[in-house]
């Protein structure tokens, strides 16, 4: 890590002025950078390498940079106190500390706003930028995590009060120039529309960001050479500079990052709304309409992970949802895609994220209620939240009934669930293969979301059921609702070593999964993509899962030669009913050829389910397949 210097000013504290403008002339432009360290610096010293950046870069007389450090217990350099919120201003080669004040959430909107107050009263400018740092979660859960209050995050809507209550906001002359989040996951149509009055062009990631996170020597450097540019130029050099850092630290496989025009907005939020409308109506008169849009959502680029062992931050892609949905949108789906690509006017992504269109919005994968709560008080379209309040409770509230009767809708219909219809398993057949089939009449197929498999390996010795993981790698004729097993007695290994994996995305090109692990004693879940093109599997790295605050981990670690690691199974009894417990089972080292791939199980008895997920997110199972593998040799048995 580079070391972290700061050049203390000798101004006292009431002796600190602003800089001003040597020449008149020249335009100035000030990057207010509000830096939640959070565990990101506390643990891992994401914050200091990147004051490191910033300090490689001589700033012209015109350009300036005011930080304000909090949110972490501990700094990794000598000069910032964790104890209280402190500023410091960077102008030339300078870092200057000019202010404190006492210890207080940067989650809290009143925080933001006493640093937005303190920036624009003392360090204007004729361009302003703001930038927030630290972990972000979408739209339900928002940015700035602080460490030292329980990591308490801004809203969106925190983050908007926070604004106008120092700005005059307005859509057509917007304070700012740019708002910017280093950050993951708050490239959203919510979070855009939140600062449409705000700012003139927002850059964010849909995915979650690496730790290395943005290159500060890349874009203030460009800023540096050239203060006159605008704001969709410096978002630009952002873009262009994270792309750059990225690959140069090994983490540009799942990047993204994007410049969006916010006075191109509102034409995508009101085809947005519209698209929603068109898939409340649809819902309201057949709401066989939600197991279709699922599909479609479960074949899409989603972000964050979103899996029942990582957690949900029910964020996908705008664009390749509506892609997906193309059958289902006739009449607005197209809207929103030529909306989209106007207001999106610059963007990056990795090989592995290659459908990602500029901005995500909200899906609900968890079906959870109490997550889509929080995102309903800040979602950007009216009919989209009615539409998930239905889909997740089976009814709406007054404003909602009301908003659909002007739809032309009277009582809604119930929404029918394979989970509440008593039917139990559902039977299997062998072919002539050996392979066992799974055959659904057209009323059962038409509910599902999705079908996939689950995997564990039988020990009737010692009476234990080891739980491998959920995939797709099944034979899909949705046409006739035929189910066929794939099983070829092998399974995803590290060096030989099985493992517990779960399909994250699903596409036409790749599929991702989530594998927990504990690496050098700590839990994780390594992200690993099986490539179609290359018929191989890739770990890309290892993040922990989404906490209980719903704060997604940005430091995304590449494995090194000399780690250890331990896989993580989930175990049962198989005579009794007691839930999966998790269990470690092998511990090994990495080495400079530790790969994942597909190894032979070898021989004994494993357990095989179809697992079908309905169109109220609920999973109902088949009849068991048991498949005694003898010298390589394979029997089904039902």
């Amino acid at each position: 890590m580079k070391k972290f210097l700061i050049y203390v000013s000798a101004l006292s504290l009431l002796g600190s002025l602003p800089v001003s403008a040597n020449d008149e002339t020249e335009e100035t432009w000030a990057v207010y950078w509000y830096l939640c360290g959070s565990d990101l610096e506390s643990q891992y010293g994401c914050a200091t390498e990147d004051l490191s950046e910033m300090l490689e870069v001589s700033l012209p007389e015109n350009v300036t940079v005011v930080v304000e450090t909090g949110g972490a217990t501990e700094w990794q350099n000598e000069t910032v106190d964790p104890s209280c919120l402190e500023r410091y201003v960077y102008q030339d080669e300078e870092l200057s500390f000019v202010d404190s004040v006492p210890s207080a959430s940067m989650g809290e909107a009143s925080t933001l706003a006493d640093f937005l107050d303190f920036c624009s009263t003392n360090y204007p400018a004729d361009h302003t930028a703001v930038i927030f740092w630290d972990h972000g979660s979408g739209s339900a859960s928002g940015v700035s995590f602080d460490e030292i209050y329980d990591y308490d995050s801004l809203t969106l809507d925190e983050i908007y009060n926070a604004f106008a209550s120092v700005y005059e906001l307005s859509a057509e002359n917007p304070p700012l120039d740019l708002v910017g989040f280093d950050a993951c996951l708050m490239a959203t149509v919510d979070t855009a529309s939140m600062l449409s009055d705000v700012a003139s062009y927002m850059v964010a990631s849909e995915e979650t960001e690496p730790g290395n996170g943005w290159y500060y020597t890349g874009w203030l450097g460009a800023l540096a050479e050239d203060p006159s540019m605008d704001g969709a130029t410096l978002g630009t050099a952002i873009c262009d500079s994270f792309q750059e850092g990225c690959e140069i630290y090994g983490t540009d496989d799942e990047i993204t990052l994007s410049v969006i025009d916010l006075s191109r907005i509102s034409p995508l939020l009101v085809a947005y709304d519209n698209l929603g409308r068109e898939a409340l109506s649809y819902a309201c008169a057949d709401p066989i309409f939600f197991s279709e849009f699922g599909r479609s959502a479960l074949q899409s680029e989603n972000y964050g992970g979103n899996t029942e062992d990582q957690g949900y931050t029910n964020m996908v892609d705008l664009g390749d949802l509506v892609n997906n949905s193309a059958a289902l949108f006739t009449d607005t789906g197209t809207d929103v895609l030529s909306a989209l690509e106007d207001c999106v006017v610059y963007k990056v992504n990795g090989p592995y994220r290659e459908k990602s269109s500029g901005l995500s919005c909200y899906y609900s994968y968890s079906g959870n209620t109490d997550d889509f709560i929080q995102y309903a008080s800040v979602g950007a379209s009216d009919a989209f939240r009615y539409l998930y309040s239905y889909e997740l409770s089976g009814s709406l509230d007054e404003d909602g009934i009301a908003y659909v009767s002007e739809m032309g809708y009277g009582k809604l219909p119930e929404i029918p669930s394979l989970a509440e219809d008593g039917s139990g398993d559902y039977p299997l057949t062998l072919n002539d293969e050996g392979y066992a089939v799974m055959e659904l009449d057209a009323d059962t197929a038409n509910l599902l979301k999705g079908v996939y498999f689950q995997l564990a390996y039988m020990d009737v010795e010692d009476d234990i059921l080891l739980y491998l993981g959920r995939d797709n790698d099944i034979d899909m004729d949705w046409e006739n609702g035929v189910f066929t097993d794939n099983f070829r007695g092998v399974w995803g290994s590290i060096d030989g070593n099985l493992c517990y994996m779960e399909i994250v995305y699903e596409g036409d090109d790749y599929n991702l999964y989530s594998v927990p692990v504990k690496l050098n004693g700590e839990d994780y879940h390594l992200r690993v993509v099986y490539d179609y093109s290359a018929e191989e599997f890739t770990i890309l790295g290892a993040r922990k899962g989404i906490n209980d605050n719903g704060m997604s981990d940005r430091n995304l670690i590449q494995l090194q030669p000399g780690d250890e690691l331990t896989t993580i199974h989930y175990a049962s009894t198989i005579s009794g009913d007691d839930d999966f417990t998790p269990v470690e089972i092998d511990t090994f080292t990495v080495t400079e050829n530790t790969t994942f791939e597909e190894t032979e199980m070898g021989d004994g008895q494993f357990l095989m389910l179809f697992e079908m997920v309905d169109l109220k997110n609920e999973s109902v199972y088949s009849d068991p397949i048991i498949f005694t593998v003898t010298d390589g040799e394979i029997e089904a048995e039902l």
